[in-house]
């Protein structure tokens, strides 16, 4: 008695579990058809017509296995180049004094921004004044004596000799005196460019010399990154390419920038190609040193893009299945790129052509197939 119910049990499974496998089953509907079950639940609207609902895929339908494919489409292969960085100042200078002295004045501090001019600090500079004033005392007296002699020269009473010895004498001491007044420049140290200004180290009253860094300004309304590429893209890269640039600490920030420079030569240790990016910083949040990943991105020829569900591997390699005259053919392939959405490969296509995503699994070369259109 126990045998009716499970016999009930199993005829209900079976209702329902055959329309459900012909839905989602693809190799299913084959076996419904050679037991002459299919064409009952199609025209019953229990099982859709894969060979009726979309016209596009009409005339590759057959009698074969069912497949869902779509027609290849054409992508551009895109390639990005990332590689890290450290940034500096678009420009920057270490400043020391061109004389040794005595620390005498600090006009700025740490962080201070400076304009092209501004006096940084000063050495104690009484004995380069004192030189100064020596040198123009000496060169009004051989002025005085030049002119002496023109006007005896006039008189027969000066020889050319004396008045060219005169002359000679005012010129070097024009010289000693340009000499002097350097020297007293030199114990004012100014800004040569503008920018903001680092640390100083030494202290008012400390003996410096020109090996003396007294501090470091930077202009960094933009920032410098250079970074490397592989040989193989060398020839790709060109100055004015556009970069995105992604600060380390700041991984979410993206930053616009270009190409600004190329070296001239790749280096033959690392096989790399220096490359130098402008990166802008007008709020002025980065620093110099800080360190950036820089991407690059390049857009080369168009390949075929398939699904990367259609891709099968074989004794021989990759392959897809295309639908081409109603049959299955088999097409070598070569992956070139893995994006997110789908597969650039090179293949011999030809138009026409549909690439099977569902129902690889019973298909066989040159065998006919039924082909459905994509899920929506």
């Amino acid at each position: 008695m126990r045998v009716v119910p499970q016999l009930v049990t199993i005829a209900l499974i079976a209702v329902v579990a055959v329309p459900v496998s012909a839905r989602l089953v693809p190799g299913t509907r084959p076996w419904l058809d050679s037991a002459g079950l299919l064409h009952p639940l199609v025209v019953a609207g229990i099982v859709p017509d894969h060979g009726a609902e979309d016209g596009k895929h009409q005339g590759n339908a057959g009698r074969g296995p069912p497949v869902i494919a779509d027609e290849v489409q054409i992508h551009p292969l895109r390639d990005v180049i990332s590689a890290i960085g450290s940034a500096r100042g678009i420009q920057a200078v270490e400043l020391s004094f061109g004389v040794t002295g005595r620390l005498k004045a600090l006009r700025v501090a740490p962080g201070d921004r400076v304009a092209v001019g501004d006096v940084i600090a000063e050495l104690d500079a009484e004995t380069a004044q004192l030189s100064v004033e020596r040198a123009r005392l000496v060169l009004e007296d051989r002025q005085k004596t030049f002119d002496r002699l023109g006007q005896l020269a006039q008189s027969g009473t000066a020889t050319a000799l004396q008045r060219q010895d005169a002359e000679l004498a005012l010129r070097t001491a024009a010289l000693e005196l340009q000499a002097a007044e350097r020297d007293l420049a030199d114990h004012r140290l100014v800004a040569p460019i503008s920018g903001y200004v680092g640390l100083v180290e030494p202290q008012v009253g400390d003996l410096v010399s020109s090996s003396t860094t007294i501090t470091r300004i930077e202009d960094r309304s933009s920032l410098l990154v250079d970074f490397r590429v592989p040989e193989r893209i060398a020839a790709l890269v060109r100055v004015g390419d556009a970069v995105q640039a992604t600060a380390i600490s700041t991984p979410g920030e993206v930053i616009e920038g270009r190409i600004v420079a190329l070296d001239n030569r790749v280096d033959e240790a690392s096989r790399s190609l220096k490359v130098r990016a402008m990166i802008g910083n007008a709020d002025d949040r980065l620093r110099a040193g800080m360190a950036f990943r820089i991407d690059l991105a390049f857009t080369g020829d168009s390949y075929p893009a398939v699904d990367p569900l259609a891709i099968q591997w074989g004794a021989d390699g990759a392959f897809v299945w295309a639908v081409r005259d109603g049959k299955a053919r088999q097409v070598p392939i070569r992956i070139l790129q893995r994006n997110a959405a789908d597969v650039l490969i090179e293949a011999a296509f030809q138009p026409g052509d549909l690439v099977v995503t569902e129902g690889v699994q019973t298909l066989r070369p040159g065998a006919e197939v039924s082909v459905a259109p994509p899920r929506t």
